[in-house]
């Protein structure tokens, strides 16, 4: 792991504990459910995953500042934000975020509502957490808008395959 975000992550038991236990990003899950590359034949690199299957990727060459793609085990895919910072900002603010595919306040009160009642400590968790990666973090709808916008707008040539079909993965959100 070259990222030094993420390497404060795994160093922080708060941080570390609220991406792996409520954002579900899990920095072990690193196989993907099939192997994928970027059909630019840039590199691709697996930086964390979900329980349903899901890996987050790394694309192209660079650090921190590389895009982040999303792609589930059901074959969609989106950019979810531009670069880790914003990735992990992202998974701390709107925790839910998978739950808001029209990306509208409606729909991230009532997901953020079903999250609060498995996990009643989430904000003061979540405040922990970016307090010990020194992060400042935005509203939920600042997040949702900003991955509104990263994930339909333009995809920076972006485009993920399945390696044994060459098929591409569906988009994400529509």
């Amino acid at each position: 792991m070259t990222n030094s975000l993420l390497a404060a992550v795994r160093e922080s038991d708060p941080a570390e504990e609220f991406l792996r236990c409520t954002a579900d990003f899990d920095l072990d899950g690193t196989e993907h459910v099939e192997e994928v590359v970027l059909a630019s034949g840039e590199p691709l690199e697996p930086i964390g995953g979900d329980g349903a299957g899901g890996t987050y990727f790394l694309c192209g060459e660079g650090g921190d500042e590389r895009p982040v793609l999303y792609a589930d085990s059901e074959g969609c895919a989106a950019l979810v934000a531009v670069g880790v910072p914003e990735l992990v900002r992202l998974l701390l603010a709107v925790p839910w975020w998978r739950d808001c595919r029209t990306f509208s306040a409606h729909e991230s009160a009532e997901a953020g509502e079903w999250y609060l009642e498995d996990a009643p400590a989430l904000f003061a968790e979540r405040d922990a957490a970016a307090a010990a990666l020194g992060l400042e973090l935005p509203t939920a709808a600042a997040a949702l808008a900003r991955l509104r916008e990263v994930a339909t707008g333009p995809d920076h040539g972006i485009v993920l395959l399945n390696a044994a079909e060459g098929t591409a993965y569906d988009a994400l959100f529509s």
